[in-house]
């Protein structure tokens, strides 16, 4: 019987098998590559497998009987996020480069504390999408709206990818979140929020000094990667 080869484990290594600890109560999971999400047997929470591997999925003629998350590919449903995230900021590059940059930290802060790769890539491409209606509402009050302005386009951006309804909802409300960080408290809100953090904190801290800078890496990082990471590129180069 014949089985597609990205799924037939007689061509599977060894470091296709792995553990990937539980966000909620940190035991560890065993996960084959391309199982997206497991149940943790300690706690009983759903654990999402961050280092999924899918990527057969962006040419195989059978990906169509894959799962929904699996159907194109993560990096290509990224490449699509952004396409339609220039398209709303159009000539607006400094947004652009903002949301890329955005997204550059996240991966990386993801890579190593977890979390479901497809809501961070996402909500860090989106988070800002609701910039430009919020301001023509709003005026000089649109950083404070852009939270509201922001999860319906989002929303309908990701449907048009073909994104899971489960993966919109969670995004949505991190782009509904990332300023005020109100009604959520997620992995993957933690790593976005730091990711856009260290992006901003790079021009707002250019005159503070390093006691100043200091205080405001220890308030606001949430992840430890993040932290980490602002004090190399915040602390570190000050000193």
């Amino acid at each position: 019987m014949f089985r597609c080869p990205g799924q037939d484990q007689r061509f599977w290594k060894t470091e296709d098998i792995f553990e990937v600890n539980c966000t909620q109560c940190g035991e560890p999971v065993e996960f084959f590559k391309d199982e997206p999400k497991l149940k943790c047997s300690n706690c009983g929470c759903f654990v999402v497998n961050s280092k999924i591997d899918i990527g057969c999925a962006d040419w195989c003629k059978h990906s169509e009987q894959c799962t929904a998350v699996t159907k194109e590919g993560l990096n290509s449903v990224c490449d699509k996020l952004i396409d339609e995230m220039k398209k709303v900021f159009g000539r607006d590059a400094k947004r652009i480069e903002h949301a890329l940059s955005v997204l550059d930290f996240a991966e990386k802060i993801q890579a190593a504390e977890g979390g479901d790769a497809l809501v961070v890539k996402a909500s860090a491409i989106l988070h800002d999408i609701g910039i430009h209606e919020a301001e023509r509402k709003y005026g000089s009050s649109a950083g404070k709206y852009q939270e509201i302005e922001g999860p319906p386009t989002a929303a309908d951006i990701m449907k048009r990818c073909a994104l899971p309804a489960d993966a919109i909802e969670h995004i949505c409300k991190i782009v509904a979140n990332h300023h005020s960080a109100k009604n959520i408290d997620t992995i993957e809100f933690r790593i976005v929020l730091d990711a856009d953090n260290l992006v901003n904190l790079q021009e707002e801290t250019e005159v503070f000094g390093i006691d100043e800078i200091r205080g405001i890496v220890e308030k606001r990082f949430k992840t430890k990667t993040g932290y980490s990471i602002a004090g190399e590129l915040l602390i570190k180069n000050k000193e």
